[in-house]
């Protein structure tokens, strides 16, 4: 029986030069139970705000998908450094499925009283599933050993400090929130910390498709913003503004999606001081394309009388988390890929979008400066092409 059509084979490193490298079913199936986690939070963030509790609704919002985000990412950049698809590989990653779930299912706790048992257990679920990944590639995989190992030492380590901080802590304390900062900061430090030793082969494609691929995901909870406004304005007493919202939300879309996915290399070589800016770069991207969505789902209650707050929160709730995305995208690509006007395009863009609701409400005039932007940066992007930073 050859090595391939083994159930269990030995972790070894992929090819990170491998051609035509595409995500795998597995993959897809890992990130659309990512989608029902980044839902949950994203839900969790519209009844704050409709209910007037932006701050409190905000901050747990970030407590949240941070969570969620850094295990799909470190599940990314592992799978991209050594899937071997062997029955072991995707047990594990069905684990990993189930912790996500456990996550998604305590969101709505964590936004209601701060209480994160069942998140951390999820989560502690998903990175002890890890831990066993990155000790089986530490076996099979001698020149990286070291830093193999590190990653699983680290990432038990910190899943102790979640389990002492859940038994210990408590969610009224002044402290709590810093302490689950600290642990964000821990979990951040572990790849940066273990790739010093020796890199892993990630495969630079493959991570750039995964990662676009989670951009559609989240550019999926503004769609929905779309459709629940569409849903409102057929159920309910007919308002000609939810259509405004609904168009609103699909133009927005169209220009997030545009600038993404735009003609210049969202990551371009292998640097580890390079790799660790765009991939951590990113999670305010993927933060702000769900909050939009989030910021949409607002407008509706607002426009269908279920809110507590008024018409220029909704556009702000919109308006901030696309500036946000912006901003990061210039943060983790324009910057490095544009030269002259070009490369200013998205964040005086953002400072024009995150202005307009302080001055009127104008859900409008928002889309509009959105498509605008999408279109001149595409312009300009073939005029003034920059240096790969």
């Amino acid at each position: 029986m050859t090595e391939r059509k083994r159930a269990i084979r030995p972790m070894h490193p992929r090819d990170p030069a491998e051609p035509h490298r595409a995500a795998t079913a597995l993959e897809l199936l890992f990130d659309l139970v990512t989608v029902i986690a980044i839902a949950a939070a994203a839900e969790g963030l519209h009844h704050a705000i409709a209910e007037a509790h932006a701050g409190q609704g905000v901050l747990r919002f970030a407590l949240a998908f941070f969570a969620i985000w850094w295990a799909w990412m470190n599940f990314t950049w592992f799978a991209s450094a050594y899937d071997n698809d062997d029955a072991v590989f995707r047990l594990l990653t069905m684990v990993i499925m189930a912790g996500s779930l456990a996550l998604a299912a305590g969101v709505d706790a964590l936004f209601r009283a701060l209480d994160i048992h069942l998140v951390v257990a999820g989560y502690v679920v998903m990175r002890l599933a890890m831990v066993l990944l990155w000790l089986r590639a530490a076996g099979a995989d001698p020149a990286r050993r070291t830093t193999n190992l590190r990653y699983a030492g680290g990432i038990a380590v910190v899943q102790l400090y979640w389990v002492l901080l859940v038994v210990l802590g408590s969610p009224g304390s002044t402290a709590f929130v810093p302490l689950m900062l600290l642990g964000f900061l821990l979990e951040l430090g572990v790849p940066a910390f273990a790739e010093r030793a020796t890199t892993t082969p990630w495969h630079r494609h493959h991570i750039v498709e995964r990662y676009g691929l989670l951009t559609l995901i989240v550019l999926g909870e503004i769609l929905l913003g779309a459709s629940l406004a569409l849903q409102a304005a057929a159920r309910e007493a007919f308002d000609v503004r939810l259509v405004h919202v609904a168009l609103s939300a699909l133009v927005i879309t169209f220009a997030m999606w545009w600038l993404y996915f735009c003609e210049e290399e969202q990551l371009h070589g292998s640097g580890l001081r390079r790799a660790l800016l765009w991939g951590y770069g990113h999670l305010p991207i993927f933060a702000a394309g769900a909050a939009v969505g989030a910021g949409f789902a607002v407008l509706v209650d607002i426009v269908a009388g279920h809110a507590h707050v008024p018409l220029r929160v909704g556009d702000m709730a919109v308006a901030i988390p696309l500036a946000l995305y912006m901003a990061g995208l210039w943060l983790v690509r324009d910057r490095f890929v544009l030269a002259g006007p070009a490369g200013l395009v998205l964040p005086l863009f953002a400072l024009a979008i995150v202005a307009l609701p302080f001055a009127f409400p104008a859900l409008e005039a928002i889309a509009a400066l959105a498509a605008l932007a999408a279109a001149i940066r595409a312009r300009l992007g073939h005029r003034h092409p920059g240096h790969h930073g």
